[in-house]
């Protein structure tokens, strides 16, 4: 049974260690991301797009899959449903569905709106026990539509999101979706410690968690950050996997097409990807 995000995330900020939301594009992947975290003993935020949830049949078909799945495989450790950056209508249409937690992101409105925005969102979530994540200053890079010049936060803005009562924060400190380039200028921790000491504990979100050093990784969950958002990293690491199974020709040999052998590398690097995150962000243990 999925919870929302609340305690899992209060618990991480306490102990200083961050959830990984694993964002998901499949069955493959949700499989992945559940069973690694029951073998690793982590707990789980199962992160779901607006694209992804359109490509997989809608956001009903996301969450009863989703949630048929943590119960045949016996998942014991807490999972949280997840809308990754959603607009308004979306954020209606996963609270029907049954998620358990939502993002309303309101960082391209003007702040006054995203601030009128957040607080009914916030209403929402909590007559129907979800969390609610926001975000102040835009995520760089483009994850399903959703693009960002990797804006820097302002943090007084952070705390009055904050203070209207927002069960955890992404406050954008450079850091941006996708593959970073070779330029990068890095995280900003000077804003990431003010948002944290100006929002009083609350749980921040680090976006972006693909190719952050891990050495910035470490310094922003020291700093506040409990729940980093990892995707494209799945993405590659599915694609090299079934790249390699076809180039070796694999899907020639026997039944080498079915798509339960083709995609199984693939699964497999997903799996191997959460097992990394969960020991770097160290949730692994804490479920």
């Amino acid at each position: 049974m999925f919870v929302n995000a609340k305690e899992m995330l209060k618990k991480a900020a306490k102990e200083r260690y961050a959830v990984a939301q694993i964002n998901i594009n499949n069955l493959e992947w949700t499989k992945a991301a559940l069973t690694t975290a029951q073998e690793m003993n982590s707990p789980l935020i199962l992160g779901v797009t607006g694209g992804a949830a359109k490509y997989m049949g809608g956001f009903s078909t996301v969450a009863a899959m989703a949630a048929a799945m943590d119960k045949s495989l016996k998942i014991t450790v807490p999972v949280a449903i997840h809308l990754d950056h959603g607009s308004y209508d979306e954020c209606l249409a996963c609270i029907d569905a049954g998620f358990t937690s939502i993002m309303f992101d309101g960082s391209h409105f003007p702040f006054e709106e995203n601030v009128a925005k957040t607080k009914e969102m916030i209403a929402l979530a909590r007559k129907n026990n979800m969390t609610l994540e926001a975000e102040v200053g835009a995520i760089g890079g483009e994850e399903d539509g959703v693009i960002g010049a990797g804006d820097v936060a302002d943090p007084a803005e952070c705390k009055t999101i904050a203070d209207l009562g927002v069960d955890f924060l992404a406050a954008g400190i450079g850091n941006i979706h996708g593959v970073y380039p070779d330029n990068w200028a890095g995280l900003n921790f000077d804003v990431l410690k003010q948002v944290a000491d100006l929002t009083g504990g609350l749980p921040l979100v680090l976006h972006g968690g693909t190719g952050i050093p891990i050495e910035m990784i470490q310094k922003a969950i020291s700093l506040g950050v409990a729940k980093i958002n990892v995707n494209t990293e799945c993405q590659l690491a599915f694609a090299a996997a079934t790249r390699k199974y076809i180039e070796a020709g694999s899907d020639q040999k026997g039944k080498g097409f079915d798509p339960r052998k083709l995609l199984a590398p693939g699964a497999d690097a997903i799996k191997a990807v959460c097992k990394e995150k969960f020991e770097l962000f160290g949730s692994a243990g804490k479920a």
